[in-house]
């Protein structure tokens, strides 16, 4: 299999009539969303130059994934722009991007022109006129290969820049297939789809639904504030699978909605993005005695998922939940600070991950990419890349994987990889705040923002949230006189953290 299109091909012959998508009262079968699909392919091929990003605003639902493979179609790759994002915030992910064609929706056209005059502009509805051509359509499917991306997703940059991750069509194929073999999901499945399509979350639903068959419902955002009516979606669809992130679980039990219903349906839940809390483990493990619980870890450079944990029936997690073993044709290890392979139990270091998962590097960032891409230190015979997750890691007793934390100041909060960095820069741009610290209370999951400056609370707040997606915007702020400083006078992180109290376990405290 060379692109994933043969994904969504192979599961329309074999299953035409099959219901691939889900969204409300609206679906599609598997034949219906290939021709959608090609339609849009059709439309963007005149447009759209082979192996260019194309950009998708609008929500999540039936229309994206329609525009995913009809950029693919067309020879390109998609980029999702999340519309929850604040205006500035996606302006410069297309500037990052740099998509000459965005696809919209009706209803968003006029956002859509006042953010990116400088794309052409076309709505799904426009595209869905064309009719769909074979020929065309082969004739570019013949110069594809596995190694062209597939998609961009953004996550944060420590410079102010979010970084664009590009990943190839390879890197997908590879992954899922080993996937959906492990948890055995197939095309009996009915996977409830949570992330947001601008997370790489909701590349295992869409993926493990396409290959295998199976039928992605897709869950409206708004029912993630509404958990009674998230769970009687799950019942009414009679789930199976929830490949979700470890905050949305959290919220389910958090607001014991478990208590109300049970979705007896679902046999699997797999979780990632942070450290799932043990209280809310307990619970899902309690509810659904009889599910598989899966631990998965990874960032978004290598694909989803490099290590998972399949959680043991009567096995203590209390002290920790480990990360565990790698998915198969992926080469996850330690490495000490001398770049030396670490092989015993309970020393730490930092996590690397080599392999056909790894991403293509981050678009229109060389310098970054040969940062973090590098050459294998073990390996002096041959060019091979690995990739520097900047996480560390220790073997326990089971010689499985356990998180440790980070060696530098990013940080996972709810589901996202931020740099402190930039919520600092940010912060720090802002009119009547002098200098600031951003520091993660690991312990209690809070991001906590800490400012010499003017400005009320309360305002800077406001101002935060008009430029700032909601995930990097501190939930605790506070006003101080000063902070310390180095002698060359530069912040000294430590210091001030300890004169405003201290934050136990706190992350940025460097």
């Amino acid at each position: 299999m060379i692109n994933v299109l043969s994904m969504l091909e192979n599961s329309a012959q074999r299953t035409p009539g099959k219901t691939a998508v889900i969204e409300g009262e609206s679906s599609l079968s598997y034949s219906q969303l290939c021709e959608k699909s090609r339609r849009i392919g059709t439309a963007l091929a005149g447009l759209v130059s082979m192996r260019a990003p194309v950009g998708v605003f609008m929500e999540k639902g039936i229309n994206a994934l329609c525009s995913f493979f009809g950029i693919v179609y067309a020879g390109g790759f998609y980029s999702m722009y999340n519309t929850e994002l604040p205006d500035k915030r996606l302006q410069q992910i297309q500037s990052v991007s740099g998509a000459g064609v965005i696809i919209t929706v009706p209803e968003l056209m006029e956002r859509a022109e006042q953010l990116f005059p400088q794309a052409r502009l076309f709505t799904i509805d426009e595209l869905l006129r064309e009719e769909y051509d074979e020929e065309l359509l082969c004739g570019i499917r013949a110069r594809m290969i596995d190694t062209d991306p597939l998609y961009l997703n953004f996550t944060s940059g420590s410079t102010g820049t979010p970084k664009g991750i590009a990943v190839a069509h390879r890197s997908v194929i590879d992954f899922i297939g080993c996937f959906t073999d492990i948890f055995s999901i197939t095309e009996e499945d009915i996977i409830a789809n949570q992330a947001p399509f601008d997370f790489d979350v909701s590349v295992k639903d869409i993926y493990s639904a396409m290959y295998k068959g199976a039928t992605l419902v897709i869950v409206p955002r708004q029912l993630f504030s509404r958990p009674v009516e998230l769970i009687e979606l799950l019942c009414e669809r009679r789930v199976t699978t929830m490949i979700w992130a470890v905050s949305a679980l959290c919220l389910v039990s958090a607001f014991h909605a478990l208590d109300y219903k049970i979705p007896q349906t679902v046999n699997k839940v797999l979780f990632s993005g942070e450290v799932m809390p043990y209280k809310h483990l307990c619970e899902w493990r309690s509810k659904l005695p009889g599910a598989m619980l899966v631990n998965l870890y990874g960032p978004t450079e290598i694909t989803c998922n490099c290590t998972y944990h399949i959680l043991e029936k009567d096995r203590d997690y209390s002290e920790y939940i480990p990360i565990g073993r790698p998915f198969p044709n992926e080469d996850v290890f330690l490495l000490d600070s001398e770049n030396r392979r670490i092989t015993e139990k309970g020393i730490k270091g930092m996590i690397v991950v080599r392999g056909t998962a790894l991403a293509l590097g981050y678009y229109g960032m060389a310098e970054k990419t040969n940062e973090c891409f590098v050459q294998d230190p073990l390996n002096s015979s041959y060019p091979e890349r690995v990739y520097l997750t900047g996480d560390l890691g220790m073997y326990d007793d089971n010689g499985e994987l356990r998180f440790c934390g980070r060696t530098d100041n990013q940080i996972k909060y709810m589901g996202h990889r931020i740099e402190l960095e930039e919520v600092e820069r940010a912060m720090s741009a802002i009119d009547g705040v002098e200098r600031c610290i951003c520091v993660f209370d690991e312990p209690k999951q809070r991001l906590k923002g800490y400012y010499v400056g003017t400005i009320d609370k309360n305002e800077l707040y406001s101002v935060m949230k008009k430029s700032m997606p909601a995930f990097m915007i501190p939930g605790y702020l506070r006003q101080i006189e000063q902070v310390c400083l180095s002698k060359n006078g530069k912040l000294d992180r430590k210091k001030t953290i300890e004169m405003i109290g201290g934050v136990k376990g706190a992350k940025g405290d460097k």
